[in-house]
């Protein structure tokens, strides 16, 4: 079987037991605890909580999932991915143990084919009942189920909160395969026992001591890896020689003409081009850019692991944009967002590859700088954490710096080097959070019992609505008294929580006497609202009913903002190309922020452009409408999906007028001349490949144009110029000062009785002009400036040897440096550096276009002059 007939032959069983289809997650979870989407139930993680109701009791998905706490060995085995995919069928309070083991063995047999003599199953060890359903129901023979530990079957959320017992299915490849000893069985690290699917049956609720109570509803979550199952399929022993994977795997071949198979180090690196270029693809598609931190920082981690892998490999060109292709022709069918942002998927790697490339040619100069100052000092190894940076920053590999290191006669502390490593593995232990989640806080609980909050903030803006759950330092409490901070949950409320950009409203729950100031609203977890705030006056119980009042001028500008911000995507689209997306915004009352995918700096015109289109559309007051209809309705009219948004079945459409429609579950103004004059304040790059637009609109666009007219009229008057004619005033004054400092700098270089450029008067032929000459005393950093004046002055074609001593340890320095064309035609900084430095007592090295060197004997500085003039045939 084919994975895509696997996949689909999985779902369609699911749905011939009642399950309901439903669309993978994106990557990025709306739970705020994890990093990446790592497991197929992560997004039924509010409808475990009852937060959430999807209206079905039953579903089955395949899921994208992505996992990074192994990235150092993806590639290194044949089963690990930062990318897979994960079938999964779901029950939530239907049908629990009987109904999941029965279904998962009659799909692995009657489905699928597997042969039942090659099946075995695991259950947790006090699990007497999950062994009765296999054994009496399901027909399995007792040998082949096992019994193991908590540690492998048994699933817990957190310490405390719903948990459960699960039960394994495996798969014996046969001895062969195997480790070969007797002890040999599922859970052995060997190959053998391939482990497919994990039956978790969540029937428990572990409390603060320990003890476990049942669930009032059970529930089942399973999960089967896609990439395992097609192995097994396709008689194969790793993942990367399936038929999807196998494809990634071929373009790595066809582009290094290195075979799968050759050899182990080779493997690895076509191992990691396929699994890499799939999760970079899924990763952009789903709203994941390039950055140093977070979800972006793992996916820089891994294009730049996957080019350093293809220049192993020995390819040097860029290549990563031919395994793209590939990914979304490959998976383009069942993840249609991979088509849809196909360009934007294309130009970002193609973009990080092109700064990639040259970051590695800036490691080869921060490596050839390190090991100059190491030869300066006298060192003999290089700093490990040199090399470390090289690694981490450059992303060379350690076996190449030391290679280089060796070659210029130095060894690299390797002691130091593990050390960062791991001080760096440490921290993204730290950081990641893909493999775990929760259920263990005061708002989980109160979301299993109250359920979700109902929003009337469209239509409202106060409302008599119940408390429904009180928080105060992390703890649920019955009550809250004056002068306590805390959050309040209700039933309904009328304020907004923040969420897609948009900041949480405040305002006041009040009741009689008591007054709850909210400065903030927002998710405590999907689906339940807290309002953030301190109690001014009385006291406030769950269960009591209070009045909401949102601060209304407050929402008013909010909902301005967050309007203009579709009407300036929808005019960036416009002037800069359709590849434009939106990354992230913020809109808050006073301002807005809207980050976007673009490739290139934006010129002056090009934003005038965008401000004035954006503008015009506001001035001509069309109408804005905000509706829910289905996420399919939404597609067939054409309504534009949020890059990197996620969205449910039912979703909520923005319209301005017949131009911008894109779904957005945001508050907005009514007509689009509420939003007043929108005024660009400022526009730059916060990344690569991304930029970000800050603007003002209505009140607070008016006191923007004040405070520049203000600005500009101050300065009119003091240089006593009109206001218009400030630019031009500015700029010749500019010139002058600048010509002024040129001719103090020439008159303190005469002044101090040297001028580097009389040093081309008395340059030597060597074949082409060099200057061999000691200086006065100056700083290395002084002498290469010596240099660039004495290139200037000798043209494309010229040399220099020069030696000084520095102003404050009168220690002897150094360089040599030649233009391209006396490299041409044999000159070799680094040669000679080399040859003249003993006679300074000192080293040093280089590249055949400059180099340097220190040493402890000034006095050899003569003799090291007249043996360059030797070397170069002018003595």
């Amino acid at each position: 079987m084919k994975s895509a007939d696997i996949r689909e032959s999985f779902l369609s069983f699911f749905e011939s037991k009642g399950a309901k289809r439903l669309p993978s997650s994106s990557l990025v979870p709306d739970d705020p605890s994890l990093l990446l989407t790592s497991a197929g139930m992560v997004q039924f993680k509010p409808v475990f909580l009852g937060a959430r109701d999807i209206g079905v009791t039953r579903a089955t998905t395949c899921q994208k999932c992505a996992r990074t706490t192994d990235i150092d060995i993806i590639g290194t085995t044949g089963r690990h991915h930062s990318f897979f995919e994960m079938l999964g069928n779901f029950s939530f309070g239907d049908y629990f143990k009987s109904e999941a083991c029965a279904w998962a063995y009659e799909y692995s047999t009657d489905v699928l084919g597997m042969d039942p003599d090659r099946l075995w199953f695991s259950i947790y060890e006090d699990d007497d009942e999950a062994e009765a359903v296999w054994r009496d129901e399901v027909g399995v023979p007792q040998d082949r189920i096992v019994r193991m530990g908590a540690k492998d079957n048994f699933w817990s959320a957190g310490p405390t909160g719903p948990c459960g017992p699960c039960s394994e299915l495996y798969y014996d490849q046969g001895p062969e395969v195997g480790c070969g000893l007797d002890t040999c069985a599922p859970g052995c690290d060997c190959d053998r026992f391939v482990e497919y699917w994990n039956l978790v049956f969540m029937q428990y609720d572990r409390q603060d001591d320990g003890t476990l109570e049942p669930l009032p509803k059970k529930n089942i979550d399973t999960g089967m890896g896609l990439e395992r199952v097609a192995a097994i399929m396709q008689g194969v022993h790793t993942n990367f020689e399936t038929d999807d994977l196998r494809v990634l795997v071929a373009v790595g071949e066809g582009l290094s003409g290195v075979s799968l198979g050759a050899a182990e180090k080779t493997d690895v690196s076509l191992r990691i081009l396929a699994d890499h270029a799939r999760a970079v693809a899924f990763l952009i598609a789903d709203g994941v850019l390039p950055s140093n931190e977070g979800r972006g920082y793992v996916l820089r981690r891994l294009l730049r692991r996957a080019i350093r892998h293809g220049r192993l490999l020995g390819v040097d060109d860029a290549f990563m944009v031919q395994l793209i292709d590939t990914v979304i022709g490959r998976w383009g069918t069942p993840y249609p967002e991979l088509v849809d942002n196909a360009e934007l998927i294309r130009g970002i790697v193609a973009s990080e590859e092109e700064r990639f490339s040259a970051t590695l040619r800036q490691g080869l100069a921060f490596l050839t700088e390190a090991m100059e100052r190491a030869h300066v000092g006298g060192e003999t190894v290089l700093d490990g954490t040199e090399a470390f940076t090289l690694h981490d920053t450059y992303g060379f590999p350690y076996e190449l710096t030391s290679e280089i290191a060796a070659e210029s006669g130095l060894e690299v502390d390797h002691e130091a080097f593990e050390a960062a490593m791991e001080a760096q593995r440490e921290r993204g232990r730290a950081a990641v959070k893909d493999e775990s989640w929760s259920f263990g806080s005061a708002f989980d609980e109160m979301a299993r019992t109250a359920g979700a909050t109902e929003f009337l903030g469209y239509g409202a803006d106060e409302a008599e609505s119940t408390v429904v759950g009180i928080v105060v330092g992390g703890t649920s409490v019955e009550r809250i008294e004056a002068g306590q901070e805390g959050e309040v949950v209700l039933a309904a409320t009328p304020f907004y929580a923040e969420q897609g950009g948009q900041v949480g409203d405040t305002g006041v729950l009040s009741a009689d006497d008591t007054r709850f100031a909210v400065s903030d609203t927002r998710f405590a977890v999907p689906g339940l609202v807290a309002h953030v705030g301190i109690l001014e006056a009385g006291g406030i119980s769950v269960g009591d009913t209070v009045h909401a009042a949102i601060d209304v001028m407050r929402r008013e500008r909010i909902r301005r903002n967050h309007t203009a911000t579709h009407i300036l995507h929808w005019a960036l689209r416009r002037i800069l190309g359709d590849h434009v997306r939106q990354s992230g915004s913020l809109v808050a009352p006073e301002r807005l922020r809207f980050d976007f995918t673009h490739f290139e700096a934006i010129s002056a015109e090009q934003l005038h452009r965008i401000e004035e289109m954006a503008n015009h559309k506001i001035m001509e007051n069309h109408q804005v409408l905000n509706y829910e209809t289905s996420l399919a309705t939404a597609r067939e009219m054409g309504v534009t999906a949020l890059f990197g948004e996620k969205y449910g079945e039912i979703v909520r459409v923005l319209e301005v007028g017949n131009f911008s429609k894109e779904l957005c579950g945001g508050t907005h103004v009514a007509w689009s001349s509420e939003i007043g004059l929108l005024k660009i304040v400022s526009e730059g790059s916060v990344g690569a490949n991304l930029r970000r637009i800050e603007a003002v609109t209505s009140f607070d666009a008016l006191a923007y144009t004040d405070r520049v007219e203000a600005e500009l009229g101050e300065a009119a008057s003091v240089l006593k110029v009109g206001r218009f004619d400030v630019a031009e005033r500015a700029g010749a004054l500019v010139k002058r000062v600048k010509d002024l400092e040129n001719a103090a700098q020439r008159a303190k270089s005469h002044l101090s009785g040297f001028d580097p450029a009389s040093l081309a008067e008395g340059a030597l032929d060597a074949g082409y002009p060099v200057v061999i000459a000691q200086v006065p005393d100056i700083t290395a950093a002084e002498m290469r400036g010596v240099w660039d004046v004495v290139r200037t002055r000798l043209g494309d074609s010229a040399a220099a040897v020069i030696a000084s001593k520095d102003p404050e340890s009168g220690a002897p320095l150094l360089l040599a440096a030649g233009t391209p064309g006396a490299v041409e035609a044999g000159f070799d900084a680094g040669s000679l550096i080399k040859a003249i430095a003993p006679r300074i007592k000192g080293g040093g090295g280089g590249r055949r276009e400059m180099a340097q060197a220190g040493g402890k004997d000034a006095s050899g500085i003569e003799a090291a002059l007249s043996e360059a003039r030797s070397a170069l045939g002018v003595g």
